[in-house]
């Protein structure tokens, strides 16, 4: 088994994850021989190569080395790949080889890279490669050493601004435009994979929009140019050697590249890097709501026009959304001038907002579309914004395929449900019905119906004829199971 050690470094992570794309990687590694990347073929630049590209950007790109003690870099910095393997694809992740144990009190180092925007030295990586650290160094590409200080950084985004004083003005690296790739563009992706040195790797744009789970932010770029540890905070640049990109994550089965990675977009990384050089930080915004997507059942039971906006299963007490009258069964179609098609998007517009900041969110309710006036609260505690819940939850009616019951006593003290909580209790489920095929479970307790609270089985039974009545093509119903509350809805037309 091959094995590269530089001296007095820490053992690295080889394992099957997603990960932080070269996240921190303490310095000295093993890598088995079973765990060989697979082969990715470089596709053909203009004119066979990319040698003027890479000899304008390759001295702009750095190495960012960070100190931090042990007992931090072993129990969150190396903690991170699996960490994020979990954050971005939930139960599908792999356990990695714990690390070795570091002596308490002793200093761990970490790295990853970097790039200059500025002649004086302002340069861009990821939040996640200078997390926790006690200093930073950056090393310039003709092997100079300075310190650097941290101007900003913003977990959300995973987005840092470090500055080092140059000895003289440095080779930078322009922004370029995101929004202009398309798929199948080619791209070259620069850093300091594993700390050998600065590499350049290439590929082609593979996707984009990829939504890791992450955070309010996630719009990345998925491109098959390899990338591993080390390569987190470089850039991704485009024919022309504009950046398009900030290399951030790997999907790895073996611990290597496998020609899955993700980078943030240069679009939304400008915004953000300017914000922290000005600001050091960012405040996000803050609704307090729980939202989950609009099919076209969801439409067809409220009887909106277009499957689009965000559903609003809960509302948190003591929130904006609280305070400016936002209720579940309300689905947001825009905020302010900017449409809501899905849940993402209120993610994004209610966290790009700032505490204090007014905005009016059109809801469609009752069948027609209200203007509510918020005020933005900050969210100092890195919860999401407006977190999107897609679990399946249940339905309802004694014509789609459930046995309804009213609520005992006993059966409140059973669901630990409140005393006189309302609702009805479902009973049974037919599984050839549409409320089965929904999701309806046994237990589950229907609190509304298209909105209207319920008080029993009667009401509900009463509720969903009405709405067959009216022609509508599924009824909606708000549940209640294990604690949380989930609106689905249940076509007529397969009952």
């Amino acid at each position: 088994m091959p094995r590269i050690l530089l001296k007095h470094r820490t053992a690295a992570l080889v394992g099957a994850a997603i990960v932080a794309g070269a996240a921190a990687l303490p310095y000295a590694f093993d890598i088995s021989a079973n765990a060989a990347p697979a082969a990715v073929t470089a596709p053909v630049a203009n004119g066979g190569s990319f040698a003027s590209v890479v000899d304008a950007d390759k001295p702009a790109v750095v190495t960012v080395t960070t100190t931090m003690k042990a007992d931090v870099s072993d129990n969150q910095q190396q903690a991170a790949p699996d960490d994020e393997f979990q954050q971005f694809f939930g139960q599908q992740g792999i356990p990695m080889p714990k690390p070795a144990p570091h002596n308490e009190g002793q200093h761990a180092m970490a790295l990853g890279s970097g790039f200059i925007i500025s002649p004086d030295g302002v340069i861009v990586t990821n939040n996640h490669v200078i997390d926790h650290a006690m200093t930073i160094k950056v090393t310039l590409d003709d092997g100079t050493e300075l310190p650097a200080k941290l101007l900003g950084s913003d977990a959300k985004s995973d987005l840092a601004v470090l500055k080092i004083d140059a000895p003289k003005p440095l080779a930078t690296i322009a922004w370029g435009d995101s929004n202009k790739l398309k798929l199948g563009d080619q791209i070259l992706a620069i850093g300091n994979p594993f700390g050998i040195g600065t590499t350049v790797t290439a590929g082609i744009v593979s996707a984009r929009g990829r939504d890791l789970h992450s955070g309010p932010y996630d719009d990345f770029i998925q491109i098959d140019a390899p990338i591993n540890h080390g390569n987190s905070g470089g850039p991704l640049v485009d024919s022309t050697g504009n950046v398009v990109g900030i290399n951030t994550a790997i999907y790895s089965p073996n611990g290597g590249s496998v020609g899955v990675g993700f980078a943030i977009p240069s679009d939304e990384a400008k915004a953000i890097v300017a914000k922290l050089q000005t600001s050091g930080s960012i405040e996000h915004g803050y609704l307090g709501v729980q939202i989950q997507p609009v099919t076209q059942d969801v439409a067809d039971a409220v009887g909106l026009s277009k499957a689009q906006g965000a559903l609003v299963s809960a509302v948190s007490d003591d929130t904006p959304a609280a305070q400016a009258g936002v209720k579940p069964g309300d689905i947001v179609t825009a905020v302010g001038r900017s449409e809501v098609r899905t849940p993402k998007d209120l993610s994004r517009l209610v966290a790009d907002l700032a505490p204090g900041d007014q905005r009016t969110l059109s809801v469609w309710r009752d069948g027609k579309t209200t203007d509510v006036n918020v005020t933005i609260a900050g969210n100092d505690d890195g919860e999401q914004q407006a977190a999107a819940d897609t679990k399946p939850e249940a339905n309802a009616g004694p014509t789609i395929g459930i046995g309804l019951a009213n609520l005992t006593p006993d059966a409140r003290q059973e669901l630990n449900l409140p005393k006189g909580s309302a609702g009805a209790l479902v009973a049974s489920v037919n599984p050839d019905k549409p409320a089965a095929a929904a999701g309806v479970q046994a237990g589950d307790v229907i609190v509304a119906v298209n909105d209207k609270p319920v008080a029993g089985a009667s009401d509900v039974k009463h509720a969903v004829a009405e709405a067959a009545k009216a022609g509508r093509k599924s009824v909606l119903l708000l549940i209640e199971r294990s604690g949380a509350q989930t609106f689905v809805a249940v076509p007529f037309k397969s009952a």
